[in-house]
């Protein structure tokens, strides 16, 4: 990120809220505006060699060069050695780091209770002849499965049984055997962890959940710290064309503004939200990292800054938490989270997570706390009917 000051010089030590506002920002100029318009460009004048920083519209747009330094700002802030690069999904920012780095004959280590996609990209690895291994997230289960590893992905936390591990150890132990470690940062956002600070060599996450928070952008990023490794997930990029809009890329950037206003209260919420659930007797398997008494607590609250929205929870059957569901009138019954609206879903419906079938999880919006805490009681209450 060397070449990404921003306007106002914000230092490391900035507050997340000031970062957040700042981000990204070019230096001011006189009767332009503070967050430059979307770049709609296929190409651009290019007389004589081809130099310069903005040649095809497949590979730099100016819209995404003050997205990716703010993601970076937020990522790792105060660091100049840190290149993020985004892409048209979160499913293609995972995609980049793992097939621009994987080749047949290396192995590659996966949970096995992340993102239900990631079943689908183990398929796709194995058919390139790349051997993948799984563990679970709880427990640094991954551990176990390093020796003769190329590559070590991460999901924490775990999404969406909100299982953490411990990234450090983790990333120690895969670096000590030769290994590149990548953590999927979705969950917790950069405003809740920094996987580079903890020794990853790449955070990768969808910032189409809460980095954006308004359910109108699919966005993904990946940030890293190694020239070599960002070169070929840059060249990914270029040659699967998996590239953002300039308008997602502002609309993304306009958001981030927002981020630690809309990560606050929705912390705060859902963690009011999972000490209330904590006491009714239909509801089993609550985990929410933020509670005391959550098994993935201890270590979450040494490598968080904040727990995330969401909450999972499990109800007896599946008719009971469709009801449940269905009575709901602040919570809209969609997959996705991280949004200023409360979302929430019976996973198993998806057929990808190995859940029981009354599991639900929760993305914990930006409405007023109480308000949102007696709708989902009194939907409670109403699907034991």
């Amino acid at each position: 990120m060397s070449d990404s000051a921003t306007a106002g010089g914000i230092g490391s030590g900035a507050g997340d809220g000031t970062r957040a506002v700042r981000a990204g920002l070019p230096e001011p100029v006189k009767y332009e505006p503070t967050l430059p318009g979307p770049v709609f460009a296929a190409h651009f004048h290019l007389p004589g060699d081809a130099t310069g920083p903005y040649k095809y519209g497949r590979d730099e747009n100016p819209t995404w060069t003050h997205l990716e330094r703010a993601i970076g700002e937020l990522e790792a802030p105060g660091r100049d050695d840190v290149e993020t690069l985004v892409f048209a999904s979160g499913m293609a920012a995972i995609s980049s780091v793992l097939f621009s780095q994987l080749r047949a004959g290396d192995v590659a280590v996966l949970p096995d209770d992340g993102y239900q996609v990631l079943p689908l990209v183990r398929e796709q690895l194995e058919a390139y002849g790349i051997e993948v291994r799984t563990a679970p997230t709880g427990g640094d289960a991954q551990l176990d499965l390093l020796d003769g590893a190329r590559l070590l992905w991460i999901e924490t936390p775990s999404n969406p049984g909100l299982d953490v591990c411990d990234v450090r150890r983790l990333a120690d132990a895969a670096h000590a055997r030769g290994a590149l470690v990548a953590v999927d940062n979705t969950l917790a956002s950069p405003l809740g962890q920094r996987p580079l600070e903890l020794g990853a060599d790449f955070s990768v996450a969808s910032g189409t959940k809460q980095l954006t928070g308004h359910g109108d952008v699919l966005l993904g990023y990946v940030a890293g710290s190694d020239a070599t490794a960002m070169a070929a997930v840059r060249r990914w990029r270029k040659v699967v064309g998996a590239i953002p809009g300039p308008m997602e890329a502002w609309l993304a950037h306009r958001s981030i503004a927002t981020l630690q206003l809309r990560v606050d209260r929705q912390n705060a919420t859902a963690l009011t939200l999972a000490q209330v659930l904590r006491d009714r007797d239909v509801i089993t398997g609550l985990r929410y990292p933020g509670l005391p008494d959550d098994p993935s607590h201890k270590i979450a609250s040494q490598q968080m800054r904040r727990y995330g929205c969401v909450i999972s929870f499990t109800l007896p059957t599946r008719a009971r938490a469709e009801r449940f569901l269905d009575a709901l009138r602040l919570v809209d019954d969609a997959t996705s989270f991280g949004g200023v609206r409360s979302t929430a879903e019976r996973r198993r419906r998806w057929g990808g997570d190995a859940v029981p079938e009354g599991f639900v999880r929760l993305s914990v919006g930006a409405e007023d706390p109480e308000d949102l805490v007696a709708d989902v009681l009194r939907a409670l209450d109403e699907s034991a009917r």
